[in-house]
């Protein structure tokens, strides 16, 4: 017997500590898989396309509480929509990006949640800081006034086994804590934004905070060779 959606979000809820999010990841989802998400409790939604994501966005004017997660790279011409439509944006990969929307933040009056993405192992296919540039990088993005730095997002290259996946987790969580020792007055970051359906336990027991599912609780979707390059889920 097929599980439902409402099914497999309470399987999953049922196991999750208090202390982690569970954003449910949309892109190539139906609307109408969406509402039944958001029937079965679901507030937080993550869509990787900007442009996907107003789409659907129209479609659900009528359910006010959900919370929008931007989990895909952004472009930089993309940058003012991404601010209009979301509340959290968890793929700032760059420090470059991340100062243009802190100018587009303030002309914009609004102060998005953000997470910084980085690469604990090299991997071409994904986009986001490597440590030694972030940490070099960290004076600079604690100069953005408009932006509220909160978290660290990551996705594991594929073909890691089990124990490979746990240590990266585990070398994020630690970069957190080292982040977090310095005392920036605008850096707090206090989310870890990492585990994806087929992980987030091992992310879960590494310190996750966020995690970000999406064929688990929706089913398999269709794949495209833009995929490759982007967050999925």
């Amino acid at each position: 017997m097929v599980e439902s959606i409402a099914e497999r979000i309470t399987h999953i809820r049922s196991n999750l500590p208090e202390s982690v999010r569970l954003i449910a990841v949309t892109k190539q989802v139906s609307v109408e898989a969406m509402r039944a998400a958001y029937a079965a409790g679901i507030r937080d939604f993550g869509e990787n396309r900007v442009q996907e994501a107003e789409e659907k966005q129209a479609q659900l004017k009528d359910l006010p509480q959900i919370t929008w997660h931007l989990i895909g790279h952004l472009q930089s011409n993309k940058a003012v929509k991404a601010l209009e439509q979301f509340q959290w944006i968890h793929s700032v990969d760059s420090l470059r990006l991340a100062q243009r929307l802190d100018r587009l933040a303030k002309e914009l009056s609004c102060t998005p949640n953000i997470c910084l993405q980085v690469k604990i192992l090299p991997d071409p296919n994904k986009y986001g800081w490597i440590i030694p540039q972030l940490l070099a990088d960290l004076p600079e993005l604690n100069r953005c006034q408009n932006l509220k730095i909160q978290g660290l997002m990551t996705i594991p290259p594929q073909g890691l086994d089990h124990l490979q996946t746990q240590s990266l987790f585990e070398k994020t969580h630690e970069l957190a804590a080292e982040i977090s020792q310095k005392n920036f007055s605008r850096i707090n970051i206090r989310e870890l934004s990492m585990g994806m359906s087929e992980d987030y336990n091992l992310a879960i027991n590494a310190g996750s905070t966020m995690i970000r599912l999406g064929r688990i609780i929706f089913g398999e979707r269709r794949t495209t060779g833009a995929d490759m390059l982007s967050n999925t889920t």
